[in-house]
């Protein structure tokens, strides 16, 4: 609207929804998909292999910063998705085919040395081959001569618009197939359906991905509860200060080693968890409905991978359960220690405090004793002078000079000490205060 400015962000927002589009596909056609685990810094490097063929091919390759690309090479078409760790390559080849062979594949068009020279490691192959309603629909026999053996999931998808048979199986050439059969597809619709089957089988291996550290950890969480268990359990029995000490280092090492394989696992199991919920959705998005004789797809999902992510979960939930028993028994164990600490303290200021008062006992009978040998000392002072005096013919006695100056002197003498002491104690206490 005129007058309105836009939000630099919102071409880019609003484009982003429509940045990964379906392919549109025709029945009968051949499709080869692969993915490949190239990490999360591989981007670049995968879109610069992609734009290589594209070079030989003389097709306006992907620009930087490009996440999806698709496009006609001629005898194939490839789509290209980048994801946040891995990248996905599928080769589409429209025409006729032999449905009652799996051979002749799509990424068999493309050169050989550019999908040997794919940047990082292959996590999934398959062979998906959409078939026209035209063409027979295979009988059992049929379908255990193609993929080899008779342990198929099957259905009906999308409303009964196409049915489905796949294994979940890695074939001796490294690829898994699926035969889909186009009932009443448009072409939209069925490259929305490719796509869904391609995901469900990327985003399963990649969600199994957690399944080996899963078992690896396991087994190393179950033997740290039970040490954990244990330094809990000597926590009632210690006595000492450097008993306890002991322990909390103890604990402290110990919940290194549960935060080392937090490190090693959080990233894989939150991925996991991500990539499952993607899986159990694709499959809900099928609309499946079930051929006499066959497992469905969402059933064969609940009973193979279901199992191993409740196992991952596990692992994970015990991992942080393990984290908030060491964090609570060390906090224990620190007030346990402090409470010692403090103890201690009272102890060593009850100690201070006696001391000092014996010292102030001490102060005073020294002080008694100086105003004592102070007055004694002025008063024979005086006493020397009285006898000059008297032997110079003045009429002084000098015993009671003396005895008259003594009161004096002490009085004196007691004032000047105490006085002294004052200055002492506040310039002690300004000192404390800086």
């Amino acid at each position: 609207m005129d007058g309105l400015r836009d939000h630099p962000l919102r071409a880019a927002l609003n484009a982003e929804v429509h940045s990964r589009p379906f392919a549109s596909l025709q029945a009968p056609e051949r499709i080869s998909h692969l993915a490949l685990l190239s990490g999360e810094r591989g981007a670049e490097r995968d879109r610069r292999h992609v734009a290589a063929l594209c070079e030989r091919f003389a097709v306006a390759a992907p620009t930087a910063g490009d996440n999806h690309f698709m496009a006609d090479f001629g005898p194939f078409r490839l789509k290209w998705e980048r994801h946040t760790e891995f990248s996905t390559y599928t080769f589409f080849q429209n025409g006729a085919f032999d449905p009652a062979a799996f051979s002749g594949f799509a990424v068999d068009l493309v050169p050989r040395d550019w999908v040997i020279g794919l940047p990082g490691d292959l996590l999934v192959g398959v062979h998906l081959d959409l078939l026209d309603h035209k063409m027979p629909l295979p009988d059992a026999a049929a379908l255990a001569r193609l993929f080899g053996h008779d342990n198929i999931v099957g259905s009906l998808v999308s409303g009964g618009s196409a049915e489905v048979w796949m294994d979940f199986t890695v074939q001796d050439d490294g690829f898994a197939r699926i035969m889909l059969r186009d009932i009443s597809l448009h072409p939209r619709q069925a490259g929305r359906l490719v796509q869904r089957f391609l995901e469900i089988e990327t985003y399963r291996i990649m969600a199994l991905l957690a399944f080996p550290a899963a078992k690896r950890h396991g087994g190393v969480l179950a033997a740290t509860g039970e040490r954990l268990t244990g330094i809990t359990g000597r926590m009632t029995e210690i006595e000492g200060m450097g008993e306890e000490r002991a322990l909390l280092d103890e604990l402290t090492a110990f919940s290194s080693e549960i935060e080392d394989v937090a490190a090693a696992t959080n990233y894989r199991f939150g991925a996991a968890s991500a990539y499952y919920a993607l899986v159990r959705r694709r499959v809900e998005e099928l609309r499946e409905q079930r051929v006499e004789g066959m497992q469905t797809i969402g059933e064969f999902i609940d009973r193979r991978l279901a199992p191993a992510m409740r196992t991952c979960e596990a692992v994970s939930e015990r991992l942080e359960v393990l984290s908030r028993r060491v964090a609570r028994a060390s906090e224990l164990l620190r007030t346990r220690v402090d409470i010692q600490l403090e103890a201690q303290n009272r102890d060593l200021l009850q100690s201070m405090d006696r001391r000092a008062r014996v010292q102030l006992r001490l102060q005073e009978t020294v002080e008694g004793l100086s105003v004592a040998a102070i007055t004694y000392y002025l008063a024979s002072l005086v006493g020397y002078l009285a006898k000059a005096a008297k032997a110079t013919g003045l009429p002084l006695d000098a015993d009671i000079a003396t005895g008259v100056s003594i009161p004096v002197i002490a009085l004196l003498v007691w004032a000047a000490v105490r006085r002294l002491r004052r200055i002492v104690s506040r310039e002690n206490a300004a000192g404390g205060k800086t």
